[in-house]
């Protein structure tokens, strides 16, 4: 080996590990990108679920409350509106405003939702009617899954903007523009409650 390979070497041989290097970090944030991406997926299967309960808790809930068809169709139109939200959410989670819309349309639901069972708590009957009780339990079980799956997902999403900030990472984010995401937060103080669905 002669002495003038020996700097050719050394050249490659650094050219070898700084691409090992920025393939390493970009497969790190793809694998984190996935994993909120995932995480969000598991968010949506508990919100359609929810969807496809309320459409049920309006139908029993209209043959009692015949004079407050105001909220009922309040409830379906902020239904639809979150189902239009966290549909286009699904379509790319992480972009800042989908998840502030699916977040406003969330906060919009779970008022309406709030009326809802308000109103259903002045109506005896409603109350104890089996089916009713029956959707409220699904519901509650189904916000704690909600919760439990927004939790995750921002975690996924924390350790994936903290790679993609952080040195070297943000010049290889940077370069395949790898943008950040979006938590998925609750608005306001008091669109932090659930919708009460107990019936006492």
């Amino acid at each position: 080996m002669s002495r003038a390979s020996i700097p050719v070497l050394i050249i490659v041989g650094l050219i070898v590990v700084i691409v090992m290097m920025v393939v390493g970090i970009y497969n790190r944030l793809v694998a984190l990108r996935n994993r909120f991406q995932n995480a969000f997926a598991q968010i949506d299967v508990q919100l359609k679920r929810r969807y496809d309960l309320i459409p049920n808790l309006v139908e029993i809930a209209k043959g009692y409350l015949k004079h407050e068809r105001e909220t009922l169709e309040a409830v379906i139109q902020a239904r639809n509106q979150a189902v239009t939200a966290g549909n286009r959410a699904a379509a790319n989670p992480g972009d800042p405003a989908a998840m502030q819309a699916l977040a406003g349309a969330e906060a919009g639901l779970a008022g309406t939702l709030g009326r809802l069972f308000a109103l259903a708590e002045a109506y005896p009957d409603l109350k104890a009617n089996q089916n009713m009780m029956q959707l409220t339990e699904e519901m509650t079980s189904t916000e704690n899954k909600i919760s439990f799956a927004r939790q995750a997902y921002n975690d996924s999403v924390t350790s994936y903007n903290t790679a993609r900030e952080t040195f070297p990472s943000v010049i290889i984010a940077g370069m395949f523009g790898f943008s950040p995401a979006q938590l998925f937060e609750v608005q306001s103080v008091a669109e932090r409650d659930a919708p009460k669905v107990k019936f006492t």
